[in-house]
């Protein structure tokens, strides 16, 4: 009779722990193979035009994912990559008749944060690095606290129109805007 409770118990306890688990069944996060960067919001952008000085400034992507410049309005940015974005204010400035032939040159001067959370010491937003794994990430929150599960997170990540979450080991790349949660172990 007490061997049955025990049982009972600690099947108990694995199920539970199972369905606690912030992890549950996700699909490994898809490795994103991009070898040009696409901008989103919070990216802060060095934009220059040649002969026009006014326009040559540091401009961040808003929320809405434009640009807003003077003499030229609203610029879409959000998912372009700097060359798109170039193009666009060029266009533009040529249909507004500001300048005949101009020359524009769009550089990404600081990237929008990642976040992380969970079993780290110091969630919270931090600045991206290019090149980041989890691992760094982890290391960039001060690293994990006892209770974290270092061999397993999980990175919800903005892909456009879509927001995606999977799966992630310490290896596994964070880009710009990335949500990394680390959880807890249990056993």
């Amino acid at each position: 009779m007490m061997i049955r409770h025990v049982l009972l118990i600690a099947a108990g306890s694995a199920v539970l722990a199972a369905c606690s688990s912030p992890q549950g069944n996700l699909p490994p996060i898809q490795k994103m193979e991009q070898t040009v960067y696409r901008l989103g919001a919070g990216d802060e952008v060095r934009i220059s035009v040649f002969g026009l000085d006014a326009l040559t400034n540091t401009y961040v992507v808003g929320d809405a994912g434009t640009i807003s410049l003077p003499l030229v309005d609203e610029i879409p940015a959000r998912g372009k990559t700097t060359q798109e974005l170039e193009a666009l204010i060029a266009n533009n400035l040529r249909q507004r008749d500001v300048i005949k032939d101009p020359s524009v040159s769009a550089q990404v001067l600081k990237y929008r944060p990642f976040f992380i959370l969970g079993e780290v010491q110091r969630p919270g937003q931090y600045a991206y690095v290019p090149g980041m794994s989890v691992l760094t990430a982890v290391s960039i929150a001060g690293g994990y606290t006892f209770r974290a599960d270092s061999k397993s997170a999980s990175i919800t990540r903005n892909e456009g129109d879509k927001i995606i979450k999977g799966q992630a080991t310490p290896q596994t790349p964070v880009m710009p805007g990335d949500t990394v949660f680390v959880p807890e172990d249990w056993f």
